[in-house]
Formats: C-alpha cells, structure tokens, sequence
C-alpha cells in the first residue's frame, strides 16, 4: 500500500490560507494523515527559520533539498528527517561529521541519478561507500541507507534489519569499507551474482495514459518562439536569466530588433529560451532570453520533456525555426531529448512513460544516451 505522501513541493501554500494551492494541498496532507502515513518534504529554498518552523509543524517531516551544512543542521535542529544527495557530500559531510552525535535522522537518497549514473556508479551503495570515503563510520553509513529510512516511513516492522519477522533482505560484502558485494537475497531468495543481477524482472503493460503524455496540441512554427518588440523599435530592453541565479531583479541587456521581433545577443552570448506547455492541448509558448547556456551554432535547439518539476517541455537554441523542430519532434517520439544542428535532427533519445522514463533496460538506455552526448559534442 502507501505509506507516504512524497515531496510536498508547494511548501509556501501549506500556511498561508490566502495562497491559491491551500485547499489542495491541505486536502493531501489530511489525507495522509488520515491513513497515518508520512508526509515528505521538498524543500527548495527553504532557509527562514521561520519557514523551517512553520514546514516542521505542518507535519511535512523530511527535506532532500539540503546543499549545505547549515541547512542540513537548522534542518536537523528542526526535527526534520534530513536526506542527503551524494553531489553535496563535499560541502556537508566533513562538517556534519564533527558536529553530530546521533544520526538516526539522517538518510542517503540517489534523487536525480540518471540510469548511465547508476551503471557507472550504483545506487545506494554509491551513496554508503563515498560517505565512507569522507570519513563516516562505516556500520553508520549503512545504517543511513537501511534502518533510518525504514523507521522514518514506518516499514521498520518488515525491512531495514536482519531480525526476526523482517523479510530476509540481505547484502553480503566482500570488504565492509570498501563496500563491494558478493550476493545480494531478496526475500529470502538469491537475486544476484557479484553485482549482476540474475532475477527475474516483472513485465510492466504501461497503460496509454502513461504514455501518451505529450498533449501540446498542435504543431509548432518558429513564430511561436518570436518575442515582439514595440513597434518602431530597433533596440529593446530585454530581461536575461542566467541559470542558477537567482536575483530578486532581472539582469537586462539591450537587444537589437529585426522585422518587429527581438533577436538574440550573440556577441553577448544570449540564446533563447522556452517553456512549452504539453498538458492542457493549446500549445502555449513562455519565451524569455537567457545567457551562459545554449548553442552557438546556428539554427540549432535542445530540447527535453524532463523539467522539474513540472515536467513541460523546455527548449534553448539559436534560431526560432531549430527550435520549433525539435520540440515537433519531440511530440512524436512521446517525449524524452532532441537535438536539432544546423537545422537537421542528429540525435534523439526516446522517453515514451511520461515523457520522463524508458522501458527499454538500464543498457540499451545507456547505450542510446551516450550516443546522444557525442552527437552533442559536434
């Protein structure tokens, strides 16, 4: 059954009633805790005290959004279930260690691991070894990756430990430091050889709402990614995002104007950016100007139905007409990763589950992606 409801995102809405998603979220959260199950938290860029506070006493109970020390101790302090990411380990770990006693609230998460990662790396067992790497303990390490969270999402009575009435899943090691595996028992049942898995894997029928996802609409032109200027303009004050960071006030630039539309800054390394709705049938288009990301070919877009967290389709390229094409092409493949060069596809990568998975296995997938990454590399 289910036992949590995961990462409440809208974190603002959960107390102030005047906020538009207060009713609905409220409406989750009673719900849960209707059937006793654990709230769990998402909270990007929670820093306030007292929004900290006010998180903690709507019941939301755990965070994996923690990038630094002192927001993984004001979290812990808090009494918040705190999930720690390893591409924060750098900037967390060393001081985390010399400042906590207890860590049962604390767990290893692999949030945002692409499959290539997990072949490369692994899963949580990646997450346990390079804790150990930075100096923690290794039985507490372990003990991050298997009790806490049981505990934490009340499933402690079936998983987490190897005791009576535990269902007998069980990892054994060759070197505990090192964290390399010999078998891995689920159930009670041998399911691996090293670290090969030689189970049998379950064949999922997707339904068609799961995989028709891609509802723009209709087919897009590169007028739909045109920004207008005022008329009789041939320069216009233009506002320019630079991914991840975060300003109260937008940098601006000036931008030339061409045939009543604003172009991009090339000298100034400014492409365009789009966010294309594939939900609600109508094909809506939000286009700003960014700076630090893009191609610098010409007429050439990338584009991915994987945005977080709502999950439309987002597009950054050279020229309007490369990047209507590839979010055209990207409707026909339901979903996943184009790219146009030069105003030709060269490189697609197929997310047909919610325009966000595959269910083709891990090493096809793999396969496809680094395929993908070196038509990127031109």
């Amino acid at each position: 059954g289910t036992v949590s409801l995961d990462e409440v995102m809208d974190w603002p809405s959960v107390w102030d009633s005047n906020n538009p998603g207060y009713v609905r979220m409220w409406g989750m959260i009673g719900a849960t805790f209707e059937k006793r199950g654990v709230v769990e938290g998402h909270g990007s860029g929670l820093i306030d005290p007292h929004d900290l506070s006010a998180f903690a006493a709507a019941g939301i109970s755990s965070d994996h959004e923690v990038w630094a020390f002192e927001e993984a101790r004001q979290r812990l302090a808090h009494g918040i279930f705190t999930e720690l990411r390893p591409f924060s380990y750098d900037v967390i770990m060393p001081q985390l260690i010399a400042w906590l006693p207890d860590w049962q609230n604390v767990a290893f998460t692999t949030d945002d691991r692409t499959a290539s990662e997990t072949l490369e790396k692994g899963a949580s067992d990646y997450n346990v070894r390079l804790a150990i790497e930075y100096g923690l303990a290794p039985e507490i390490a372990i003990q991050c990756a298997t009790i806490n969270p049981a505990r934490h999402m009340r499933i402690d009575q079936w998983v987490g430990s190897i005791a009576p009435g535990r269902y007998a899943d069980i990892v054994l090691l060759d070197d505990v430091k090192t964290l390399s595996i010999r078998h891995v028992y689920a159930d009670g049942k041998l399911q691996s050889e090293g670290k090969a898995f030689t189970g049998p894997l379950a064949a999922i029928d997707w339904p068609d709402w799961a995989k028709k996802t891609m509802n723009i609409g209709r087919t897009l032109h590169a007028v739909d990614f045109a920004i207008k200027a005022e008329p009789g303009r041939e320069t216009m004050q233009a506002a320019v995002l630079r991914p991840f960071h975060w300003n109260e006030d937008f940098w601006t630039e000036t931008l030339p104007v061409k045939d009543g539309e604003v172009q991009r800054g090339t000298e100034n390394l400014i492409t365009k950016w789009a966010l294309v709705d594939r939900y609600r049938g109508d094909g809506a288009v939000a286009k700003m100007f960014w700076t630090g990301c893009g191609p610098v070919d010409e007429d050439t877009a990338l584009c991915s139905s994987v945005a977080h967290d709502s999950h439309n389709v987002w597009c950054v390229g050279s020229s309007d007409a490369a990047m209507a094409e590839a979010v055209n092409r990207l409707q026909e493949i339901d979903g996943g990763w184009v790219l146009v060069h030069k105003g030709e596809v060269v490189a697609e990568m197929r997310f047909e589950i919610g325009g966000l998975m595959t269910a083709r296995p891990a090493e096809a997938y793999d396969k496809d992606m680094q395929a993908f990454y070196a038509a990127g590399a031109i």
